[in-house]
């Protein structure tokens, strides 16, 4: 079934702060340093791949990590929120660490979730983790969501333009005053966006690695990476492999 678009506003007020703003098919986006990404004109905040219950999961298998992770992924997303106070809000794709992940939430984390839907339209899309729309955490489920001559998908793809996806967790690495830094990053071409992981316990892969070859081709890419108050952007050619 076509996935329905997403509701449309009327344009909204921009952030005080616009840092790096990212440009994909003519529309201009606020990339925030919290690894989530505003687009003015249709009010409309994504993040990607939230991985929320990675802890439970790993608890499941005798890997005992802090089962905080949850409560603190959806806690930074709460402030997003209030700072944009978004009319269409996208979760794009890998929402979930695994399919039981929904049924696994505490009611404290349940209750915060349906607290940040109310009143906006709330769009989870279909990952590879969580490929299957789940019961009892509010919102619509679709494969993409084509807003315009935009589209946001979980899996990239090479052929793709005008995509904004996730999946593939983008951490770029740089030289600095001798030593060298990594973080997370919006990793963006002419064709498309592929966004940080968001979740708190969500790993990386550098930008150099072969997935992102086979995305971009050539090193003419830019990557976004997240600072503390802003985004730092970097050409493609000056970022480090592993």
């Amino acid at each position: 079934m076509p996935a329905k678009p997403a509701s449309v506003a009327a344009p909204a007020r921009r952030p005080e702060r616009l840092d790096s703003p990212l440009y994909l098919t003519g529309a201009e986006f606020a990339a925030d340093p919290a690894g989530a990404l505003y687009w003015p004109e249709h009010r409309l905040l994504a993040v990607s791949d939230l991985h929320l219950e990675k802890g439970s999961s790993f608890a499941a298998r005798g890997i005992l990590l802090p089962p905080y992770d949850t409560a603190a992924t959806l806690a930074r997303l709460s402030r997003l929120i209030s700072r944009y106070a978004p009319r269409v809000m996208v979760a794009l794709g890998d929402n979930f660490h695994d399919g039981g992940g929904p049924a696994r939430l505490a009611d404290t984390d349940r209750a915060a979730l349906k607290g940040l839907q109310r009143g906006r339209d709330w769009v989870w899309i279909a990952g590879n983790h969580d490929p299957e729309p789940a019961a009892g955490i509010g919102g619509r489920f679709v494969a993409a969501l084509p807003v315009g001559a935009v589209t946001f998908r979980h899996l990239p793809s090479p052929k793709a333009t005008g995509e904004i996806a996730g999946h593939l967790h983008p951490v770029a690495r740089v030289a600095r005053r001798g030593r060298s830094v990594s973080r997370r990053c919006f990793a963006v071409d002419g064709s498309r966006v592929v966004m940080p992981a968001f979740g708190a316990y969500a790993g990386g892969l550098n930008v150099r690695d072969r997935a992102f070859a086979e995305l971009f081709t050539t090193l003419a890419f830019t990557a976004h990476m997240l600072g503390e108050r802003r985004v730092y952007a970097v050409a493609g050619r000056h970022c480090l492999p592993d």
